[in-house]
C-alpha cells in the first residue's frame, strides 16, 4: 500500500484492489454470534477522498465526475430503479452513505443490457461496483400474479415498461464482469437478499439456484446491509480481498470447504423432514448430474458440547430441495427459524461442488445510527437528467418520511420481515420533526400535506419485547400471532406524541398516514385510534384482513375478523365525535394457500353485505424465499414441523381456478358472472343466483358483457387497488 502527503494531511492512495473471480475462498473465519453493540456505521474512520465533499447529486456521467474533480469512482453502483436521491430509495441510501465514509461513488441507473458500453459510463471503479435490481425485484415488478406483463413501472420515468431485464441482477452481474473482469462484484437490494438461497420461482416454476452462484459475484448482502457495506467498503479500501471477506454479518458466499474447525449440524436434527419422492441424500456433495456417488454424506455432527459460534447448520443441498419439495419447505422452515440476529446460526448450502456460507443477519442499527443515515443530504429529487419526466414511484412518496423499519408481524406472504428483520429500527422524534421541517422549508409544490409518517407499517414505531434477553433467544415466526406476546409492549404512546407534534408544526395542514395500520395492534391502544381517526385520516383508510376464512387467515398468520370489526368499532365511534364521514377500505387477497372455493364465496357474500365493492384485486404472488411460497410449492405447512405426514394445506393453482378467487372478490362486476354461476351451480350454491339482496349474482346478463372475467384484462395504468363502499359517496365530506 502506497501513501502519500499532501499540505501536511496523509493521502491514501490504494491501488486497483482486484480479485480473479475464480479464486475460491476456503474455511470461512470466526463470526461472531454475540450480538453486542457493533461500531457505529458512523465511526469509520473516513477514506482519503472525503476531501471533494458533498456532491449535489452522485454522478452518472463523466463529465459530472470531472466537474466534481474526480479522475475515478472509488465505488460504481448498478441499480435497475431511475436514480431518484431521496431516502425511500434503496440506492439514495446507500450512495449517499458511502459518500459520508469518503468514498467517491457513481450510479449507473437502468443501464441498456444489450449494450456493454453501458456498464462503463463512468470508467473502472478503484473498489468494486455494488449490483441491485432496485427496490423491488425485477420479476414481481415486471410481471402481474397472473403472469403478464405490466404495463407500466413506477420507477421508471414516465413509468416507461421494460427499462430493466428480468432477474437484473443476474444480468448485470454478468454484463459487469464482461466490462471489467477483475473488478469485485457485491450483490444487494431485496432481489439478492430474497433469492440468496435455493428458493421457489413462481414465474419459472422451478427451485433455483441462489442468486449468487447464477450472477457470479463475489459477495451478497441481505438485510438492511448498512453494517455490511460500510465495514466491506472499509476493508477492501485497506486493501484486504474480497475472497478474505468471510466474518461480516449479513453477508453471503460461496466457499469450497467448511473447514475442520467449524462443527456442522444437519439441519433435520433441529426439524425432522419426510419425504415425499424417492429417498434422496440431502446432503450430497456432487451434483447428480455429474453422474458420480452420492451416497457418502457430509461429516456432519450433532454436539451440544460445542461452542454455538464455531456451529454451522447445513441445510439440505440444492439438487435436494429442487427435486423434493417436503427438504424445500423444511429449509424454508429452518431458514426462518434462524433469522433472529441475537440467536441465529450460521447456515451452509451445498451447490454441485460449491458451499453457499450464509453468515448471521445484521445486527439493527441504533437510533442514532437512523437519524444520521436518514438525515444525510439527499437532494430529495430525481436526477437532473431525467428533466421535467415524471417518475410515479417518486411522485408517491416526495412528501412523506420514513420513521421506522421492520416488521414483527411475520405475515407469510409478505417479504418484509424476511429482508429487514422482526427488530423494529425507529428514529428519533427530533429527527423526524427536522425531517418534515425540510421540507415543509426547502420542497418544490409543498402544500402543507405529509402523505405519511410511516414505514412497513404504520403503528410498530418504537415498540418492541419488554425484554432484550427474550427478544435475543425468541425463536418465534410473529410477535402477534396467533395472539399478542405477552412480552411485547404494545404502548403507543411515543407514535401519538409524534404524531401530535407534527401536527402542530407551522405550515403543516395535514399529516395522513399512508402506511398499513396493523388493527390488531392498534385496539391495543384505543387513545391511538382516536389520534389516527380524528386527525390523520383524509376519508378512507386502508387496512389489510386479507381474508375471513380461518383457513387462510392461519396460512397467513394474520387475526381473525372480530379483530377488524373490534377495529372497525373504535374508529367510527372516534370519527362520529370528530364529526368526520370516514370509511375503513379493506383489502384482500385472492387464491392464498389454505383459500378453498368455499372461503371465497364466504368473503364476496361478506363483501356484499358489508357493501364493499373492490374495483381491483391482487391474487397471492409467490415472492422468493416467502413461507407462503414455501406452502404453495410444497403444498404443506412450514409454519410447523415438516414431515411426510404433517399438514396439507389447500393451494388454489392453476389459471381457472386463481381466475374464480379473483372473481368471488368482484363479484359485482358482469364481466365475471358467466364464471361465477357456473361455480355456485357447482358448489351447490345456485340458490345464490337472483335478483334479490339475499343473491350474490343475477341471473341475467348485460348485453356485450360475460366475455372478459378476471385475469383476460390489461389494468389500467397507474390504477392501484380501490374499494368502494355501495351507495356511499366517492369523495367523502372534506374534514
Amino acid at each position: 500500500m502506497d501513501y502519500l502527503l499532501e499540505n501536511g494531511d496523509s493521502l491514501r492512495i490504494i491501488r486497483n484492489i482486484h480479485c480473479n473471480p475464480l479464486d475460491y475462498r476456503h474455511s470461512p473465519k470466526h463470526t461472531s454470534l454475540i450480538m453486542n453493540a457493533p461500531q457505529s456505521i458512523f465511526e469509520y474512520k473516513k477514506y482519503w477522498a472525503k476531501r471533494f465533499g458533498t456532491a449535489p447529486f452522485l454522478p452518472m456521467s463523466k463529465s459530472e465526475m470531472e466537474d466534481l474533480g474526480w479522475d475515478q469512482c472509488d465505488i460504481i453502483l448498478v441499480t435497475g430503479d431511475a436514480y431518484v436521491d431521496h431516502p425511500s430509495f434503496g440506492m439514495a441510501i446507500v450512495g449517499r452513505l458511502l459518500e459520508n465514509q469518503g468514498f467517491r461513488v457513481g450510479i449507473i441507473a437502468q443501464p441498456d443490457w444489450n449494450d456493454l458500453s453501458a456498464f462503463k459510463a463512468l470508467g473502472e471503479p478503484k473498489l468494486f461496483f455494488g449490483v441491485t435490481a432496485g427496490n423491488m425485484d425485477s420479476m414481481v415488478n415486471r410481471y402481474t400474479s397472473d403472469k403478464k406483463i405490466r404495463t407500466d413501472d413506477a420507477y421508471t420515468p414516465n413509468a416507461a415498461p421494460g427499462k430493466r431485464p428480468d432477474r437484473s441482477v443476474i444480468v448485470y452481474s454478468q454484463k459487469v464482469r464482461q466490462a471489467y473482469k477483475n473488478v469485485p462484484i457485491i450483490l444487494g437490494g431485496i432481489e439478492a437478499s430474497l433469492r440468496r438461497i435455493a428458493h421457489y420461482d413462481y414465474w419459472s416454476e422451478k427451485v433455483r439456484r441462489s442468486v449468487l452462484m447464477d450472477a457470479k459475484a463475489d459477495l451478497l448482502l441481505f438485510g438492511n446491509a448498512e453494517r455490511a457495506l460500510v465495514d466491506v467498503a472499509h476493508r477492501i479500501a485497506s486493501g484486504t480481498t474480497i475472497k478474505d471477506i468471510t466474518d461480516i454479518r449479513g453477508t453471503a458466499f460461496t466457499v469450497d470447504s467448511i473447514g475442520s474447525d467449524w462443527v456442522e449440524q444437519d439441519s433435520t436434527t433441529l426439524d425432522k423432514p419426510g419425504q415425499l419422492s424417492p429417498p434422496v441424500n440431502p446432503y450430497q456433495m456432487i451434483s447428480p448430474d455429474k453422474k458420480k456417488s452420492v451416497d457418502a454424506k457430509a461429516d456432519v455432527v450433532q454436539s451440544k458440547s460445542h461452542s454455538r459460534e464455531k456451529v454451522v447448520v447445513r441445510l439440505p443441498s440444492y439438487e435436494s430441495v429442487r427435486d423434493d419439495p417436503i427438504l424445500y419447505a423444511h429449509t424454508s422452515r429452518v431458514l426462518h427459524l434462524e433469522s433472529n440476529p441475537g440467536n441465529a446460526r450460521i447456515l451452509v448450502q451445498r451447490f454441485g461442488d460449491r458451499d453457499l456460507w450464509i453468515n448471521p443477519p445484521p445486527i439493527p442499527l441504533e437510533m442514532d445510527e437512523m437519524d444520521q443515515l436518514y438525515e444525510l443530504p439527499y437532494a430529495r429529487e430525481p436526477h437532473p437528467n431525467y428533466g421535467k419526466q415524471k417518475i410515479p414511484a417518486f411522485d408517491m412518496i416526495r412528501f412523506s418520511v420514513t420513521i421506522q423499519r421492520g416488521c414483527f408481524g411475520g405475515c407469510t406472504f409478505c417479504s418484509i420481515t424476511e429482508h429487514e428483520g422482526r427488530i423494529i429500527q425507529n428514529r428519533s422524534e427530533d429527527s423526524i420533526v427536522r425531517e418534515v421541517e425540510n421540507i415543509r422549508d426547502n420542497a418544490p409544490d409543498f402544500t402543507g400535506v405529509i402523505s405519511d409518517l410511516g414505514g412497513p407499517t404504520a403503528n410498530m414505531y418504537r415498540l418492541a419485547c419488554k425484554s432484550k434477553t427474550i427478544e435475543s433467544s425468541c425463536r418465534k415466526l410473529s410477535c402477534v400471532y396467533p395472539r399478542i406476546c405477552p412480552n411485547l409492549d404494545t404502548n403507543h404512546s411515543s407514535l401519538i406524541n409524534l404524531y401530535r407534534k407534527v401536527r402542530s408544526l407551522s405550515g403543516i395542514k395535514k399529516v395522513l398516514i399512508g402506511s398499513g395500520v396493523r388493527y390488531d395492534l392498534a385496539i391495543e391502544s384505543p387513545d391511538y385510534v382516536k389520534e389516527l381517526a380524528q386527525h390523520h385520516v383524509g376519508g378512507y383508510l386502508k387496512i389489510a384482513p386479507e381474508a375471513i376464512g380461518e383457513g387462510p387467515l392461519s396460512k397467513m398468520m394474520k387475526p381473525g375478523v372480530g379483530t377488524y370489526h373490534r377495529f372497525k368499532e373504535l374508529f367510527d365511534r372516534y370519527s362520529k365525535q370528530a364529526g368526520k364521514e370516514q370509511y375503513l377500505i379493506p383489502y384482500f387477497i385472492a387464491a392464498h394457500p389454505g383459500t378453498t372455493d368455499t372461503d371465497m364465496l364466504e368473503l364476496a357474500v361478506w363483501l356484499k353485505a358489508n357493501g364493499f365493492r373492490a374495483d381491483q384485486v391482487q391474487s397471492f404472488l409467490p415472492s422468493p424465499m416467502a413461507l407462503a411460497t414455501a406452502m404453495y410449492h410444497s403444498e404443506k405447512n412450514p409454519l410447523r414441523k415438516v414431515t411426510n405426514d404433517s399438514e396439507d394445506v389447500i393451494v388454489p393453482k392453476g389459471l381457472r381456478k386463481r381466475r374464480l378467487h379473483k372473481a368471488f372478490l368482484r363479484y359485482h362486476d358482469p364481466e365475471n358472472w358467466p364464471l361465477l354461476r357456473d361455480a355456485l351451480k357447482k358448489m351447490g350454491k345456485a340458490d345464490l343466483i337472483g335478483p334479490g339482496k339475499k343473491h350474490l349474482i343475477p341471473q341475467y346478463q348485460p348485453k356485450g358483457t360475460g366475455f372478459n372475467p378476471e385475469g383476460s384484462r390489461r389494468p389500467k395504468k397507474y390504477q392501484a387497488f380501490r374499494t368502494t363502499h355501495t351507495g356511499l359517496p366517492r369523495n367523502p365530506k372534506p374534514n
